[in-house]
């Protein structure tokens, strides 16, 4: 359809192919027939937080200066942002483009602006990993499209509410990803309610799509409000009044907390021989470095780790020094499968030696918890090491057979983990991390 030119002509729409439900206002249709020199200054700000938190913040009014009653704690209601506040006016699990949403449900701008006039402080607090801050990273002056986009779509829903309002959305694998709290220590620190027990946090609470229900596709979001303390709703329990479904967690680190740590049950292992060959076997996470640090450095033996020596045939031309001057070695590896196991059983015996196996029974969701935990925490990463990529998991399991006593190994000693630390250890292991 070809435009008109003339801008006093009237202009016909197109003929409508199916009905959607619009998200346009009476003051957005005004605002985009408005001249640029004759609009009032935007109502939202933005920023980057450490290259990877996006942090938008919405003023009804610009012009007045936030003012918080300080006689007062303040309430915060959060709330995720796609399956929750809004979904995709096309029906596709992604949106093609900042026009493509919806309200989730047509009682949800009501309510939340209700929340507003209640006192409470309303945010959105959203994982996006799918948006790309590379462009602004590298230092260059036009924004990626899908954070453009998304930065367009977030300020549609924000005029539309027209109620003082911050979205927060993580872009990374990282501390702000939730379930982590990053995102909510940083609206925290933003609204200043950590100053003088400002914050109700009985009072407030967060809703979410992902709350481990058979049909969500994980748990993080119900996660993430155990670990900030908050009272968690799905949102048909909190927009539609449904009562609470069935929840399937996978993994609960509390379950690994032993009550009482001297109850703890302690691995039984002990030098043999004068000098032996020990292989590890176990799943990246699965605490093999800490049960050597713990267990057998303090026995003499020396360890052998590829991620510091970089590869196979290095390790190998370590062991056999420290095996030729008579010093018994660890190999701190994952060693999934009889193949790569069979490398040591041959040296065992060019060294005319025993080797012994040490098997770690973690499962994959306890050890993509240990590597988050370690990551992220340098009071549990006495080595500095970074989070794996989800494929080191997957490679594992592809490739993984239990050890075998006909493989060649004189024993083989299983351990199960269980955590084993102080209080302020535990107080971080214990909290949700993936």
């Amino acid at each position: 359809m070809k435009r008109s030119s003339s801008l006093a002509g009237a202009v016909s729409p197109p003929p409508l192919k199916r009905k959607v439900e619009s998200t346009a206002t009476k003051s957005s249709v005004a605002s985009f027939f408005t001249p640029t020199s004759q609009k009032k200054p935007e109502k939202v700000s933005w920023r980057i937080v450490n290259k990877s938190l996006i942090v938008g913040k919405y003023a009804s009014d610009p012009s007045a200066s936030e003012k918080l009653d300080s006689t007062r704690r303040r309430r915060v209601a959060a709330f995720d942002f796609d399956s929750t506040l809004i979904s995709t006016a096309s029906g596709n699990r992604f949106a093609r483009d900042a026009a493509d949403w919806k309200w989730w449900n047509g009682k949800v701008p009501e309510r939340l602006k209700q929340l507003n006039s209640e006192g409470y402080q309303v945010v959105v607090l959203s994982n996006q990993k799918k948006i790309s801050l590379q462009t602004e990273i590298k230092g260059g002056r036009t924004e990626s499209k899908s954070l453009t986009t998304f930065k367009e779509k977030a300020l549609a829903v924000m005029r539309q509410l027209d109620i003082p309002l911050s979205i927060y959305a993580a872009t990374q694998a990282d501390e702000y990803r939730k379930p982590r709290t990053g995102m909510w220590k940083e609206l925290v620190d933003d609204y200043d309610l950590d100053l003088d027990d400002r914050l109700d946090l009985k009072g407030s609470f967060f809703v979410g799509d992902a709350a481990g229900r058979p049909a969500d596709h994980s748990c993080s979001d119900r996660d993430f409000a155990e670990n900030a303390g908050l009272d968690f709703k799905t949102p048909e329990e909190f927009f539609l009044g449904a009562k609470p479904e069935q929840v399937i967690r996978k993994f609960d680190p509390t379950s690994y907390i032993n009550g009482d740590p001297d109850a703890a049950v302690t691995p039984t292992f002990s030098k043999l021989h004068p000098l032996e060959l020990v292989i590890f076997c176990g799943s990246p996470g699965a605490g093999k470095s800490t049960f050597y640090w713990k267990y057998l450095q303090p026995l003499g033996y020396e360890r052998v780790n590829q991620d510091i020596l970089k590869s196979r045939p290095k390790c190998i031309k370590v062991a056999k020094e420290h095996l030729a001057a008579e010093k018994s070695v660890v190999v701190d590896n994952t060693n999934a499968g009889a193949e790569t196991r069979a490398y040591w059983t041959q040296i065992a015996q060019e060294f005319k030696i025993p080797i012994r196996c040490i098997y770690f029974t973690s499962p994959p969701a306890l050890c993509k918890h240990n590597d988050a935990v370690r990551a992220a925490n340098p009071l549990l990463n006495p080595e500095s090491r970074t989070s794996l990529p989800g494929i080191a998991f997957g490679d594992f399991a592809r490739r993984f057979q239990e050890p075998q006593l006909s493989e060649g190994f004189e024993d083989i000693t299983k351990v199960d983990f269980t955590f084993q630390g102080g209080d302020e250890a535990k107080n971080v292991w214990s909290r949700f991390w993936v």
